[in-house]
Formats: C-alpha cells, sequence, structure tokens
C-alpha cells in the first residue's frame, strides 16, 4: 500500500516519527513535505496532498498541521477527498467503517505513540459498504459535481 504524507511546519516533527514506523509496517511513503520547521502555508500541502489521493497516486493520505484543522479543510477542497480530523482510534475506525475516509489529519501535538495507534487502525479498517453509509457518500459526491 501506498501511503502520502504531507505537513506544514509545525507538523515536521511529528512527520518525521511517523515515517519510519510507516516504512517498518511494509507500506510505501510518499513524502510531499513541507520538509522542514521553517514556516509555510499548510493549503499549499493539504492541496497537494489531496491531488495525489484524487489521482490514485497514492491509496490514502495523512496530513499533519497544528490543530489538524487547516490542513484537512485544505485537503477536503479536492474533489473526491474525504479528510477526517482524527483525535483518537474510534473516530479513526469510524472515520473509514462509515465514511470511506481516504485521508486522516492530525494534530502536530498528538504524543506519537497515540499517532501510530491512530494510524494503524485507520490503515487496516476497511469501508463497510453499507446501503446507508454509501448513500451518504453519494450525496456529497454529487454535491461536489454541481
Amino acid at each position: 500500500m501506498k501511503i502520502g504524507i504531507a505537513n506544514d511546519h509545525r507538523g515536521y516533527k511529528l512527520k518525521t516519527k511517523l515515517i519510519p514506523y510507516l516504512l517498518k509496517k511494509g507500506y510505501e511513503v510518499e513524502d510531499y513535505g513541507a520538509l522542514s520547521t521553517e514556516s509555510v502555508d499548510y493549503p499549499d500541502y493539504g492541496i497537494a496532498l489531496g491531488e495525489k489521493v484524487r489521482d490514485k497516486e497514492v491509496d490514502f493520505g495523512i496530513a499533519i498541521c497544528g490543530s489538524g484543522i487547516g490542513i484537512s479543510i485544505a485537503c477536503n477542497k479536492v474533489k473526491g477527498v474525504r479528510c477526517a480530523k482524527v483525535d483518537n482510534t474510534r473516530e479513526a475506525k469510524l472515520s473509514r467503517l462509515d465514511n470511506d475516509a481516504n485521508i486522516i489529519a492530525l494534530n502536530e501535538k498528538m504524543h506519537v505513540f497515540e499517532a501510530k495507534d491512530i494510524l494503524d487502525v485507520f490503515l487496516n479498517t476497511k469501508y463497510q459498504k453499507e446501503e446507508r453509509f454509501q448513500r451518504r457518500i453519494d450525496k456529497i459526491t454529487k454535491y461536489e459535481e454541481q
């Protein structure tokens, strides 16, 4: 599985701890920046990650910024992206089961062990494809097409 990861300057340190973990787990990882703690604008990185997911260059995305909120908003501006800002494993699981999220957004203050647990759940949970969930996703997709 190929994972894309992007961050702003505040998410850089957490990203540098997560990439080796993902590689050790056997994932292929594409790093779309930022590549330092020098101040950058999170929309540039969130939108770029969203485009990579939309174009199926990666299977899933991981987005990290100070709160996780701004970069998730940026990712969600890309048609076909369903980015979920999550804070725990329950939210990570539900984002996949019910919403078929394809990008997960994390905040940079999250402890690395917690972030690893969240990623494990997110990347190993399959969308359950129940009619009620698909109906809701279809409504979002239809709105994007207007």
